[in-house]
């Protein structure tokens, strides 16, 4: 974390660059303790959150995915149960719902990937700079199923069109091919968005820290009442319940392929699986 206290602007990073800024629970919940204590302090007006080496973030890491869960300790792993997946689920989503009505401003640096939870954080951002070539989407949905994250906020945000075929197929787009339809700030050439993420952040800052408070928690009562009624109950529920899915013979099994051919080979298997030519 960077803090500037002049300026007002608070910056972090998402630091994992290896895996491209994909994030385990405890990086997760470093983040939160982050805007948690940025909440609080008086001298910031603004986030600005970005990820290390070019790339935003592609959301939480899936090398184990129960490892969220707890759910694969000892020689035979196990399914987490479903008690365990709606406390685990509903701690998770509380995260987002904070990021989403957070009390400072949050300009979104994005380039590279934001995928899964890191698109999730693109779009809840107040103001979001995105490379033209910035790959955005739910992938996640091809092997945890369609109704996988925030689905209130994809509805409102991208529309009930672009919601439907993003999460029923798991494409991954570019930011250029949404760009005609407004859902970032600035859709821009990548060698532009850290300057001008920065700009923003810089104009963002001027504006009275009380009057930025009062907007937030305005703009937060109008999304709700009009778009967003039920979403921090109806997140977790749908994610837990509509993750834990029995896979037909001829479907792709993401746990079941990792266990058997390793991680990197079961991305290769899922992609190989969901690839169907144009005709």
């Amino acid at each position: 974390m960077e803090r500037d206290a002049q300026l007002g602007i608070a910056r972090l990073t998402i630091d994992n660059p290896a895996k491209r800024n994909a994030y385990n629970p405890a990086m997760r919940e470093q983040l939160e303790g982050y805007l948690d204590e940025l909440a609080l302090d008086d001298d910031i007006k603004v986030v600005h959150l970005r990820g290390a080496g070019g790339v935003f973030s592609t959301g939480a890491d899936m090398g184990n995915a129960y490892a969220w869960y707890d759910g694969e300790q000892g020689e035979r792993p196990r399914r987490p149960s479903q008690r365990r997946r709606l406390a685990v689920d509903r701690k998770t989503f509380g995260f987002y719902h904070t990021f989403l009505g957070y009390p400072k401003v949050t300009v979104a640096e994005v380039s590279g990937f934001a995928l899964g939870g890191g698109f999730e954080l693109a779009l809840m951002a107040d103001i979001a700079v995105v490379a033209r070539d910035a790959r955005i989407g739910m992938p996640a949905t091809r092997f945890l199923g369609p109704a996988l994250g925030s689905l209130h906020v994809f509805f409102h945000r991208l529309g009930p069109v672009l919601a439907r075929r993003m999460l029923l197929t798991g494409d991954i787009l570019t930011a250029a091919e949404l760009a005609h339809q407004s859902i970032f700030t600035e859709v821009i050439d990548g060698a532009e968005v850290e300057r001008r993420a920065a700009w923003w952040a810089r104009k963002a800052a001027r504006m009275p820290a009380d009057g930025i408070a009062i907007a937030k928690e305005a703009f937060r009562l109008v999304e709700q009442t009009q778009a967003y009624q039920g979403a921090e109950v109806t997140s977790y529920l749908v994610h837990a319940y509509g993750t834990n899915l029995r896979f037909e013979e001829n479907e792709f099994n993401f746990v079941k392929a990792r266990a058997q051919h390793g991680t990197s080979a079961a991305f290769a298997l899922r992609d190989a699986h969901f690839e169907v030519p144009e005709d």
